[in-house]
């Protein structure tokens, strides 16, 4: 647990010494998200934000979780969606919309990467004499890309608020962080730790007004890794309540994406097409503001969070 904290630590002091140097570059190259009618803010804002999230998250696991699948997977995965989201932001910055088909492509390489590390859902806990149900290989598999690829989109599209994205992403990694303690998963509760200190840093630059955004590269590498956090600690070998467990902890993007893509399919707009659908949007359009909007979504996390956490307790890990 000790080295936990201290792998925490790390991540959060590497943000906050690296982000106002990435804030600088991007000041003085151009890579900044302009204003624009799907915007909330007013004036330029720098983008890479989410490289110094990345890099910080990767480093504290592979210098204090060892070359461990989790931190491998971590690293190399994370290393591609960071990749393809800092294409996505530099043409964000440029003015021009990057084509939806390379991000998936990558996503789904993603993905795949902890699959071929052997961090999958393998089975399902019978209640009854029977034990663990176990998934054909191909059924394990897709449903383990399926749910990583869905949650790196889904934290992605929370990231329409100053601070909103890092904030639930925060409180998400601290309610996997008690499960996994719980649970006594080691390398789990150690990478939920490090993503909750390194979100805590970001906030600080993050929060309204920002100084600074993650992008498409932080926003989407924080739903993978929460996504390989769910898959090795709770849904492996899951349970019903275990299988609740990250749904709850990621109650409020899972939420968001619900409504949006019913809405969408309802109004007959392309799934994948940007909008002002979002949860976010629809409480600052009912006349609460930046600040407003954040702390009641922070407040419904935390809410689904306690449920989740008092579930594991009264119904066992």
């Amino acid at each position: 647990m000790l080295l936990a904290v201290i792998s925490a630590l790390f991540a959060f002091f590497a943000v906050l010494l690296v982000v106002p140097y990435v804030t600088r570059f991007a000041l003085r190259h151009g890579y900044v998200d302009m204003p624009g009618p799907r915007k909330v803010h007013a004036a330029p804002v720098p983008l890479l934000g989410g490289a110094a999230i990345y890099a910080a998250t990767a480093a504290a696991m592979l210098l204090f979780g060892g070359r461990s699948s989790l931190s491998i997977a971590v690293a190399v995965g994370g290393l591609l969606i960071v990749f393809i989201g800092l294409l996505d932001d530099t043409a964000k910055a440029k003015g021009y919309e990057f084509p939806i088909w390379p991000r998936v492509i990558v996503y789904l390489t993603a993905a795949f990467v902890p699959v071929l590390l052997d961090i999958r859902i393998i089975g399902v806990s019978s209640p009854g004499p029977g034990g663990m149900i176990m998934l054909p290989e191909w059924a394990s598999v897709v449903s383990t890309v399926v749910w990583i690829f869905a949650l790196t989109n889904m934290i992605n599209f929370i990231d329409g608020v100053d601070g909103l994205a890092a904030g639930v992403s925060m409180i998400s990694s601290l309610t996997l962080f008690l499960t996994a303690v719980i649970r006594h998963q080691t390398d789990t509760a150690m990478l939920a730790l490090i993503l909750f200190g390194a979100c805590a840093a970001f906030l600080a630059f993050n929060f309204y007004p920002a100084r600074i955004f993650m992008g498409d590269a932080g926003a989407a590498f924080l739903g993978y890794a929460l996504s390989l956090i769910a898959v090795e600690g709770s849904l492996k070998s899951a349970t019903l309540i275990t299988i609740l467990i990250p749904m709850l902890a990621l109650g409020v993007p899972i939420m968001d994406t619900i409504i949006v893509m019913a809405r969408r399919l309802a109004e007959g707009r392309g799934l994948h097409k940007a909008d002002n659908l979002h949860t976010h949007h629809a409480l600052m359009r009912w006349g609460l503001t930046q600040i407003q909007t954040v702390s009641f979504l922070y407040l419904l996390s935390i809410v689904f969070a306690l449920l989740s956490i008092v579930l594991l307790l009264a119904w066992g890990a």
